[in-house]
């Protein structure tokens, strides 16, 4: 659909891309991301035939978007932009059916598609109304475009952008400024479109993580060019990252999700900030492990059965981690030794994981912790299999520690390590 060849582009003194090259085929969800200046708008606004590249080109359904007509461009191409501030008063249905311009043969009112005939001016209604449906702001047609939130107008905007019935759909920086439930429904909704309807999406995404939830491929600019392209795994690599963006991040799979999950990092201390024990299992504390030890803390975790994915990603770090043999339980020895890397750390982590008669030695060791840090995301009583006891101690441990969702992990083991260090007058 899309064909972009050795694409460069110059603004005043500066390079904003440099021989550009990449495809996107029919019907893909592709999204852009990268740094702030990487060319991300640059590119959607060639291809949308606004900006001409100093050299190569862009072509659109087979034909060279430079020599199209604006009409038969927009006929090809809709555009929902980043900045959704409207200055006009129009009522909400007019801008949508403002989508219909490309297909008039002069300015009027709604109901000319390429003709002044009734049958045309009715094919422009329904598919307005059917845009307005499609994106849930039929109930706001009579309202004032100035007078709808930020979420509705981004809806208004791509009803206006659906009303145009282009095959291919650009959006630039859709979530920007919206809050997570409006981020949510809009890629939703580009997302359906891309497998319902066979448009051929290009989004630039800031978000990186809902970029890869949501798109099937990416193209990662920074530096004026492409610098990875492919599926989000292959594209959100920690390598990639830290050459693109020039900061460290941690990539592991959501553990609700499983898509490509990316987490930015601090700069990494000259000596180890702290020591952490971690209490898992069940393939729950991968992701924690990769970020507090790419974090800089010396980490220990266990008990942990053989054959456990999160034994696995232990040993990979190279972390010092407390075993059993596969399926048994956590035994007086191994007991003795996670209490003892308890002792010793300056702060015990809790993961959400299940408890049940095999593991809840564990929780009982947890009780050596001075400090913890229990990450929930599920309610205790969905993964409790032990019964009341396992109910105090978790209970016990959230009222002497700290509650927090993965996000927040490192933010609040950090506060935690910190309050332990002792104060000068304590070290002298």
């Amino acid at each position: 659909m899309i064909e972009i060849d050795d694409v460069s582009v110059t603004l005043g003194e500066t390079e904003i891309l440099d021989g550009v090259t990449t495809t996107i085929e029919d019907g893909q969800f592709v999204g852009l991301v990268g740094p702030n200046g990487a060319g991300k708008t640059t590119l959607l606004r060639a291809i949308h035939g606004v900006l001409k590249p100093n050299s190569g080109s862009v072509e659109v359904d087979g034909d060279a978007v430079a020599d199209l007509s604006s009409k038969e461009t927009s006929r090809r191409v809709a555009v929902v932009p980043q900045d959704t501030t409207l200055s006009f008063d129009f009522p909400v249905e007019e801008v949508v059916a403002m989508g219909r311009h490309p297909y008039r043969s002069r300015f009027g009112g709604v109901g000319v598609a390429g003709s002044d005939s009734p049958s045309a001016g009715e094919s422009d209604r329904e598919r307005v109304a059917a845009a307005m449906e499609r994106t849930e702001v039929e109930h706001l047609a009579d309202r004032s475009i100035t007078a709808v939130s930020g979420g509705e107008r981004q809806r208004v905007l791509l009803a206006r952008a659906l009303a145009q019935d282009a095959p291919a759909l650009l959006l630039d920086e859709p979530t920007a400024s919206l809050d997570i439930n409006h981020q949510v429904r809009t890629l939703e909704l580009v997302r359906e479109l891309a497998d319902e309807d066979g448009k051929t999406v290009v989004a630039a995404i800031h978000d990186l993580n809902l970029a890869a939830h949501y798109c099937d491929e990416l193209r990662l600019l920074a530096g004026g060019g492409i610098r990875a392209s492919g599926d989000p795994e292959a594209v959100l690599r920690e390598d990639h990252l830290e050459a693109a963006f020039d900061t460290r991040a941690v990539v592991s799979s959501h553990p609700v999700t499983g898509s490509t999950y990316v987490t930015a990092l601090p700069e990494r201390p000259a000596e180890s900030e702290g020591r952490v024990h971690v209490v898992g299992g069940g393939g729950t504390v991968s992701r924690l492990l990769y970020l507090l030890s790419a974090a800089g803390y010396e980490v220990s975790v266990g008990v942990l059965n053989e054959g456990d994915s999160d034994l696995d990603t232990a040993r990979s770090l190279g972390l010092d981690a407390v075993t059993e043999e596969p399926f048994a339980p956590v035994g007086d020895d191994a007991r003795r030794e996670v209490e003892s890397r308890i002792r010793d750390a300056d702060v015990t982590v809790l993961a959400d994981v299940e408890v049940g008669a095999g593991n809840l030695a564990n929780l009982r060791a947890a009780r050596e912790a001075d400090s913890v840090v229990v990450v929930e995301e599920r309610p205790f009583e969905e993964r409790n299999y032990a019964g009341s006891e396992a109910a105090a101690l978790y209970r016990d441990l959230c009222e002497r520690g700290r509650v927090v969702g993965p996000d927040d992990l490192l933010s609040a083991v950090g506060d935690a390590v910190a309050a332990d260090e002792p104060t000068t007058a304590e070290a002298e």
